[in-house]
């Protein structure tokens, strides 16, 4: 699964238990699994995250952290994934209203631009080709950078009425595709773009997204988008891995959780990374923080990414954008 997007992990991160017991069916009743205070106390050095290629030949982090205004936004937590964590990859949106306090914790870690990763996107009332040319320069003055690494359009949808949404799609992508030719924007994408919008920006476009970000998490597992991402080049990559929390009540996520001595996130998170998936957890909690990046010391056996593979129930925690024209 993973060799789809070419991404490689190193074999020198294997699992760190031996236990030889198979994960046992759902029985209504939640088995133990480790506590957030046990998770922080494993042995933990900053790793950095493994890369996965773009289309365009650049190495996009398979992880990263997410800084959405929901649940509020920290300066430390930032401060700390960068300098504690080892997290190089920050993801971000001018709707989360959070630019220039981020600009401020990156600067403040002391972390080169030139190793980062940053991730921002195009709110739909920016929609239309002057517009968005002008939102995308004013970020960047926002966040005190000169480029984004990667930059999307935010949702199929625009605000302004008056064209088509395809009409204004095509104008605002053409906006991106200049801003990206111009070095603005190191690579150029979408979220939560299904087939039917992807398809005719395809016809409308001269550079294909680099990037699709989409819900993705147990109970909504989009695989049909997600093939059809792979085949046209478009890196898949998975906001939302914890379905906001609703991971931590399922029986299945807890007994896999016990079988590594691994926390129901760190399941989730490494199941996405498994599948191939950009992942973008977040957290403003720096314990929190800490847990959601010690992914890369084990690996779910076949057996459970299956078992994990078999709750999608196409539930949405976030937006819906199939009614989307």
């Amino acid at each position: 699964m993973l060799m789809l997007l070419g991404w490689k992990e190193d074999k020198t991160h294997k699992n760190t238990h031996k236990n030889t017991h198979k994960t046992k069916p759902a029985t209504g009743k939640s088995p133990p699994t480790l506590s957030l205070h046990i998770a922080a106390q494993m042995s933990f050095a900053p790793v950095l995250s493994p890369t996965v290629p773009l289309s365009n030949g650049l190495q996009i982090p398979i992880f990263g952290l997410g800084t959405s205004h929901f649940g509020g936004y920290s300066h430390d937590s930032i401060v700390y994934a960068l300098t504690e964590c080892g997290v190089r990859h920050i993801d971000t949106a001018k709707r989360y209203g959070c630019e220039e306090k981020l600009g401020k914790a990156i600067r403040e870690s002391g972390i080169p631009r030139s190793d980062l990763w940053l991730t921002n996107k195009l709110w739909p009332g920016d929609y239309g080709y002057k517009a968005a040319k002008k939102a995308c320069l004013e970020s960047c003055s926002q966040m005190g950078v000169d480029y984004f690494d990667l930059y999307l359009v935010h949702w199929p949808e625009p605000l302004q009425p008056g064209s088509s949404n395809r009409e204004m799609r095509a104008e605002t992508w053409r906006a991106l595709e200049e801003l990206y030719k111009e070095g603005v924007c190191r690579a150029i994408g979408v979220s939560n773009f299904l087939v039917h919008h992807l398809e005719p920006l395809k016809e409308d476009c001269s550079v294909v997204p680099h990037v699709n970000q989409m819900e993705y998490h147990p109970f909504q597992q989009p695989n049909h988008l997600k093939d059809y991402c792979h085949r046209e080049g478009i890196v898949f990559e998975g906001y939302s891995p914890l379905a906001k929390g609703q991971v931590f009540s399922e029986p299945t996520i807890l007994q896999i959780a016990e079988k590594y001595r691994r926390t129901p996130a760190q399941v989730c998170i490494r199941w996405s990374i498994q599948n191939g998936a950009i992942t973008i957890p977040k957290s403003t909690k720096k314990e929190r923080v800490l847990e959601n990046c010690q992914v890369f010391g084990f690996q779910l056996e076949e057996e459970d990414m299956e078992a994990i593979n078999k709750l999608h129930d196409g539930r949405h925690v976030s937006w819906d954008p199939t009614n989307v024209e």
